[in-house]
């Protein structure tokens, strides 16, 4: 696959998460997409030996990964594969190359489910922030985007689906496991200290 393609379906989705994303999407605004996911994505691929065309195909998938959310927060992966299905054979992708990244895509929904070591890698760049320093910042801007839709927590329950969610999380790659499980046993030890101190408090 030539990287003008790739070039193009890539300044298609920057441009719709760019214009059509709601403000309210403090987590899943471009900026997760193209300085989080998209460099994660880049940056496991190959750690993990990922050659250039299907490097473009992953890629893609993490362009296109949450752009559904310009039409609904709900089943937003669904809708981004859909988009991708339906946008990306005016590029030049094939039918084939469609399929890879509509299946990447699909894999990122929660429960993760890969299948493949393309679809490992953007599960885990979707992820990357459990294990990184950053991740307490970026928890509070998922919290703060999912009280702006009418999902609010109190903190007991916030820390403790934290706590729960980073305690059952793993890294489908050894690359993944290898930047970001240290930090992430950091960032879980926080979490229960917050929730020690809400259950005090509450």
């Amino acid at each position: 696959m030539s990287s003008h393609k790739f070039e193009l379906a890539r300044q298609y989705a920057e441009d719709r998460l760019e214009r059509e994303l709601s403000p309210d999407l403090r987590y899943h605004s471009v900026a997760h997409t193209r300085d989080e996911v998209v460099p994660g994505a880049e940056k496991l691929a190959g750690m993990e030996g990922v050659r250039e065309g299907s490097l473009d195909l992953l890629l893609t998938a993490a362009w296109f990964h949450d752009l559904g959310y310009v039409e609904h927060i709900q089943y937003h992966e669904l809708i981004s594969a859909r988009i991708a299905v339906q946008v990306l054979p005016s590029f030049g992708y094939t039918r084939k190359q469609v399929e890879i990244v509509r299946s990447a895509i699909l894999a990122t929904a929660l429960p993760q489910s890969p299948h493949s070591r393309l679809e490992e890698i953007l599960t885990d760049a979707d992820l990357l922030n459990l294990g990184r320093e950053s991740f307490k910042r970026r928890n509070a801007d998922l919290r703060l985007e999912l009280a702006s839709f009418g999902k609010v927590y109190s903190d007991r329950e916030w820390f403790l689906a934290q706590v729960k969610f980073l305690e059952g999380h793993r890294y489908f790659t050894a690359s993944a496991r290898s930047l970001g499980d240290a930090q992430k046993s950091v960032n879980i030890t926080e979490m229960r200290k917050a929730l020690e101190a809400a259950t005090a408090g509450g």
